[in-house]
This record gives structure tokens, sequence and C-alpha cells, in this order.
């Protein structure tokens, strides 16, 4: 008897999988996961991603062995892994989720399409989040993002008839695959049991700090969802969180508003999370071009190394920014305001492309997700050529959402030293002053590369002279067209109205 493939990609969980659901009803099934070497060597990917994903993988494994079945992990070339399968025990049929990835996968999954056109096998692909495959314009988006949320939840039969296959399983080692980035010590741990823990505490109480507490490194660990890397490996679906989220609104008595407030708030943002994604569905250029070709040269000529390593290694001098670095390196995470402010200093007073920016930050961010990632990278940098550039700078931020330092003197224990009328400008302390506190003047508190409002000022002209050339304004519309978002009369959620949100919400589960 034949058997159907299930392979699983970013949706390591086994309840509302919508391919595994599809293949148990056909018959026996096989589950696969492949480690693929050539993956781990793309600039975007690191050793925290994997970590993360095989601790997901191993969740997974335990759950599919105590239904009765096996998750076979191989480690190779996809093909080559399908070749092996498929010759030892012809299947019929292969299931997996849609997957929004880098250009790598894209070009990956072409490939796989190929081979099963080949071996005349049918691949059947799914919805991993509210993303449309083929879309031709935004429209009706929004109403099929609602009725997709609106589906019910995937079930398993509750007797599986499982395919076991004769191969040992294979998970080598970080160094294996060539990952030598250190792991963030306190970077949050993968699996879907976890990524549940997470989902109910914040929606059943730390949802309350969600509203006016996602914006400040100090309060956003603990007010912002922190659901977004169990959303980006699947270890728990946009469906299921939803509809969680909304099973709850309808029972929060109207006097608990800020319960209310803050759920309805971080809905919206599951809304979005799938609208960024569906731009790079729509156009995987955007990973590697501009969205507005437009901006095509901009910064790509005045690449500066020494400010891209400084920025890396935690030296602008910008405490905050710095700061921000620090806490990358030891969790893996960042709220969302404060991704934008670094993109920003890079794009604007440093004048870094966000290409290679954009690497280096994937490998920050546990929650790496593409789709999300580089439609940011480039709405943060200015070159969409929808949005109006929101410049932040890391002085007044720092004022804003850390106005005592207990961010900063956290992260850089040198600034602990720093008394507070030198909190946000510790370059300009005197040298006599630095060396009374114990510094080396231009060590511990290292000087901005740039001046900050000149270099911002210099950056903001160079920018807007690109977008006020007529070719630049009069192709606008066309990103416009393919990328914004939009609701009409006609277009209207079935289950809750929702007024389109303008493009400056940033609507990312970063938050």
């Amino acid at each position: 008897m034949s058997y159907s493939l299930v392979w699983f990609k970013r949706d390591l969980r086994w309840q509302d999988h919508a391919a595994l659901s599809a293949a148990a009803a056909q018959g026996p099934v096989a589950c696969l996961y492949v480690i693929e070497p050539d993956l781990w060597q793309q600039p975007d990917m690191a050793a925290s991603h994997y970590h993360f994903i095989v601790e997901s993988l191993r969740s997974l494994y335990a759950a599919l062995r105590a239904m009765g079945g096996q998750l076979l992990i191989l480690h190779g070339d996809m093909i080559s892994v399908l070749n092996a399968i498929y010759e030892h025990s012809p299947f019929h049929t292969m299931h997996s989720h849609e997957e929004t990835g880098n250009g790598w996968t894209y070009q990956r999954d072409r490939n796989v399409a190929a081979w099963c056109r080949e071996k005349k096998i049918r691949w059947e692909e799914y919805r991993q989040f509210g993303v449309v495959r083929g879309l031709r314009d935004r429209n009706r988006w929004q109403s099929a993002w609602e009725a997709e949320m609106a589906k019910p939840l995937q079930t398993l039969p509750e007797q599986l008839q499982w395919q076991k296959l004769p191969f040992d399983v294979q998970v080598p080692a970080a160094a294996d695959l060539d990952l030598h980035q250190p792991d963030p010590p306190l970077r949050q741990r993968g699996g879907r049991q976890l990524g549940l823990q997470v989902l109910n505490t914040f929606a059943e109480d730390r949802c309350t700090q969600y509203r006016g507490g996602i914006s400040s490194p100090l309060s956003a660990p603990t007010a912002c969802s922190r659901i977004s890397p169990y959303l980006s490996y699947g270890c728990i679906s946009m469906r299921e969180t939803v509809q969680r989220v909304r099973q709850l609104l309808l029972n929060i008595p109207e006097h608990e508003s800020r319960q209310r407030n803050g759920l309805n708030a971080f809905q919206s943002r599951l809304y979005w999370h799938c609208h960024f994604i569906q731009k790079l569905e729509s156009e995987p250029e955007i990973e590697f071009l501009p969205m507005h070709r437009g901006y095509t040269g901009l910064r790509e000529s005045d690449w500066n190394a020494e400010y891209f390593a400084l920025l890396k290694a935690g030296r602008t001098g910008w405490p905050l920014v710095d700061a921000c670095v620090a806490t990358l390196r030891e969790t893996g995470w960042l709220n969302f305001r404060m991704r934008a402010m670094l993109v920003s200093v890079a794009a604007y007073p440093l004048w870094l492309h966000w290409r290679d920016v954009g690497c280096w930050l994937a490998t920050q961010f546990v929650d790496y997700e593409p789709g999300i990632h580089w439609s940011q990278m480039q709405m943060q940098s200015g070159t969409t050529g929808m949005n109006v550039p929101r410049i932040y700078n890391p002085l007044k931020q720092a004022r804003d959402h850390d106005p005592h330092g207990k961010f900063v003197r956290r992260w850089l224990p040198a600034m602990r030293k720093v008394p507070d009328s030198w909190l946000f400008e510790p370059w300009k302390m005197p040298p006599l002053m630095q060396q009374q506190l114990g510094f080396t003047p231009g060590q511990e508190l290292p000087q901005p590369p740039v001046e900050l409002e000149q270099a911002t000022r210099l950056a903001k002209q160079r920018l807007f002279a690109v977008r006020g050339q007529p070719e630049v304004r009069s192709a606008k519309a066309a990103v416009i067209e393919k990328h914004g978002s939009r609701a009409s009369r006609t277009d209207k959620p079935k289950r809750q109205s929702r007024k389109a949100l303008p493009e400056k919400v940033q609507a990312s589960l970063f938050e």
C-alpha cells in the first residue's frame, strides 16, 4: 500500500496542521523534516535559529511518537533525501504548508516542484498564515484573511495509519553546519508546549500591559506577547492564536477594559503580521531589491565597513543603540520600536544599505520571519516609496523610553558609573571627569563615528532628493497598488468590522 509524505518546514506542531490532517484523511502517513546544509549557509541564518528548531523538533518528535507515529529527521539536500525515500518506499502524494521564506527556500521549493512533476507525485500545499499565494491585488485580501482565520481548527483522527520508514534520525550539531555564532544564553526555547504557555500567560494576564507597555525596552519584555518565535516556526498556528484571542474577548466583562484593549490591539497586529508577509510572497525580489526600484543605488556606493563593524559590536557611542545590540547578544529578542531605531540609525546617520544590515539583524533575531523582516527593513530605510520615512533619533528615544537609564545601565556596565547629567551623551563628558570615574577616554565610552544631527540631516536631504524626482513620484502608485493595505465596503471582515489601519502602524509580532 502506498502512503502520503508530510513534509514539515516552518510548521513544527501537530495540532491545527492542515497538511498532516489532510494526509491522515487519505490513509497511511509518514512525517519528514530535512536539515538542509545549504540553507544554513545563507547569510540570514544563525545558530540560534537552529537551536530553537531542534528544540521544537524534539517536542514534535515526542508527540508523534506518543501517537504511535514517527518523525523522520534527515540531514542532506532535499532532492537527494526525497530520492532516497522514494526509491526505498514510493509515495503517491506529498503534503506541506506553503512557505514564504528567503530566496534560497523559494528556489528549493521550485526544485522540489520539478522533482514531483518528474516522478508524477502530487504535491498538495496548504496555507500557513493568512497569506494568499498567487494574489493578483489586495482589494479583497482582508476578507480572505478573515475567512482563513474563521475556519475550524484542523484535527487528527483518533486512529492514524502510520508508514514507518527505516532511516536513522540525523540531527547534526550546529558546528557541523558551520554555525559558530554564540547562542544567546537568555533566548526563548522552542517547542509547542512552551509556545502555548507564553500565549496563555499573555492572553490571560500580560495583555493588560500591552497598550502603553510595548514601546519601552523596560516594560516590553513582559508587555509584548513574546509569541513571535513560536509563530515564526509554526509551533502554534496563527488561526488558533486568533481564535483564542477572540474567544477570550467574548467572555471578558466590560469593566475589564485593560485586558480588552490589550487583546484588541494585539489582534490588529496578528492581522498585520500576515499583511507584511504577503509583500514578500507577492514579490520575492524585495529581499534583495528596493520595493520601489527608483531607490536603487541610493546607498550602495557609500558602504562604510567601519561604521557597520561599530554597529555590530555595539560601539556606536549612542548608549541606547549599544544597549540594544548587547540585549540581542544575550536574549535574541528586542521590542519593535528598538528594532526600528537600530535600522533607522544604520540607514540614516550611518548611511548603511539595508540588505547587509538586514542579514546581520536576521541572525540576531531568534524570531526571524523573512516576510516581516525584509518588508520592515525597507520601510525603516525609506525604500518602499509609499511610506513617509520614519527616522528615529536615538537620543530622543532614550529620553522618552529610558529616561533614568535603567535599561542602558543594565546592558552596558560602563554606564553604571556615568552620572545622570551625562546619561544620554556620555562622550561629551570631559576627559578629566572620565579619568576621575575610572574611564579611559574614548574606550569604555566610545565616541560616535558621526555627528548625529548633521549626518541625519544630510541623509534626509539625499533620500528626499530621490523621493522628489518626477519618475519616482509617478511610480509610487504601482507600489501602493501591489503592496498597500486597503479595505472597501465590499471587503468588510465577516466577524468583526475593522477599518484598515494606516501603514505607519507598526504591524509586527516583534511587539
